[in-house]
């Protein structure tokens, strides 16, 4: 799927290339691409020095959590609920640990360490599994949750922002929450109207009524705000929340007589390992994109969008951040390179970019997550997964898209 995304790019930018040459008489295109080229690949070095520090960073604090048991005693708290939505996985099996972790890494922004854990998780799932090539109700839940994205610390975000020159990162916290939290719920209300699972008991609603109830009372809070403060709220509550979880792992950490030191070196290290391999995929994707906009086939793509909203009497301005939300259900390589695109093209602090940042944030690679969960374990028959994966996807864009017109239109 990858390869013939990449191949399209450039056979894309190929074709859009030449009629610009032959019907417009532009010859300077060919130039256009090869700088296109070269200033792409300068960028994803310089995007990939704060990510190694990211991710480093993050794992290091992440690793502290892990091993002063914040993620078992997430995981025991989170039994009871697993055991109605999930009645498949006996209690204390090693996948709902590892799940949590999954959600933990997923609910950071880290969705690059997330995938390693969730592929654990996804093997200890198929341990259970009676029918190895076919998915069972509690792998198709597990893969729409990681799916949909939920996002409480969008970490990585805020990093590409920051890399862009934006004066504050966090300006879309509060969107990103708001945008995931709806594809999220879209993600588990559709599983579990195919599956029918059991949303009505008591157990089930003690768990989903306070968060739901959060997030109205949060929603019915910001209504009363101006835009000005909106983007202050966002901000604030981002800076807070980022520095209050450095805080809470470390503090929890000493409390447990956790080594706190070594084990941010150990999380760090991993980290590293896992940044380093990300600059292939990066030079790879935003070179295409660059080429892909340097021939003006994207800009055609997008002036044909931006026509039919239009003529549909609606605001056009959502449309330039339309690329990140196309290509994330198959790779979230080209996405960022989309967004990191969009910020360069449009300025950091634009709609557009905000709007990319923020579907960004709250959507994720549905395809390339189902056939890597799915491809480690064998699963060949997917049943429901895909229908409730995309619904999850576009229910995330739409939301993004509005939450950035009450928030910055």
């Amino acid at each position: 799927m990858l390869n013939t995304l990449w191949l399209g790019f450039f056979v894309t930018s190929a074709i859009a290339a030449l009629v610009q040459w032959l019907a417009g008489g532009n010859a300077h295109v060919f130039a256009a691409m090869v700088e296109a080229l070269f200033a792409m690949a300068k960028l994803s070095v310089e995007v990939m020095l704060l990510l190694f520090g990211t991710l480093t960073l993050w794992l290091g604090f992440l690793r502290i959590a892990e091993r002063a048991g914040l993620v078992e005693t997430l995981a025991r708290w989170l039994a009871p609920l697993f055991a109605q939505l999930m009645p498949g996985v006996p209690r204390g099996h090693p996948a709902l640990g590892l799940m949590t972790l999954n959600f933990a890494a997923n609910a950071l922004g880290l969705d690059n360490a997330a995938t390693p854990i969730g592929l654990k998780a996804m093997h200890s799932l198929q341990s259970l599994n009676p029918e190895p090539k076919t998915a069972t109700n509690a792998q198709i839940l597990f893969l729409v949750l990681n799916a949909s994205s939920l996002t409480l610390l969008p970490v990585s975000i805020f990093m590409y922002r920051l890399q862009q020159g934006a004066s504050d990162p966090t300006l879309v916290f509060v969107p990103i929450l708001l945008a995931t939290s709806a594809s999220t719920l879209v993600g588990l209300l559709t599983v579990a109207f195919v599956q029918r699972l059991p949303l009505w008991r008591p157990v089930v609603l003690a768990y989903l009524l306070p968060l739901a109830l959060g997030i109205a009372a949060l929603v019915a809070f910001l209504s009363t705000l101006s835009a000005a403060a909106l983007a202050s709220l966002s901000s604030l509550a981002g800076n807070l929340t980022l520095f209050g979880l450095v805080l809470l792992f470390v503090l929890l950490g000493a409390w447990r007589r956790v080594p706190v030191y070594e084990a941010f070196v150990e999380g760090a290290r991993d980290g590293f390992e896992v940044a380093k391999g990300l600059l292939p995929y990066l030079v790879a994707m935003l070179c295409a994109i660059g080429v892909l906009r340097a021939s003006g086939a994207l800009g055609y793509a997008l002036d044909g969008i931006r026509w039919l909203v239009e003529g549909a009497g609606w605001d056009t301005r959502f449309v330039d951040a339309l690329p990140t939300a196309l290509v994330k259900p198959f790779s979230g390589s080209a996405a960022r390179a989309m967004l990191i695109e969009t910020m360069q093209a449009k300025g950091v602090d634009s709609f557009p970019a905000l709007v990319a940042a923020t579907v960004q944030g709250s959507t994720e690679t549905t395809f390339y997550v189902l056939a890597v969960y799915f491809g480690a374990v064998g699963i060949q028959r997917v049943r429901h997964a895909v229908p409730c994966a995309l619904l999850a996807e576009l229910a995330g864009v739409l939301a993004a898209i509005g939450v950035c017109y009450w928030f910055f239109g």
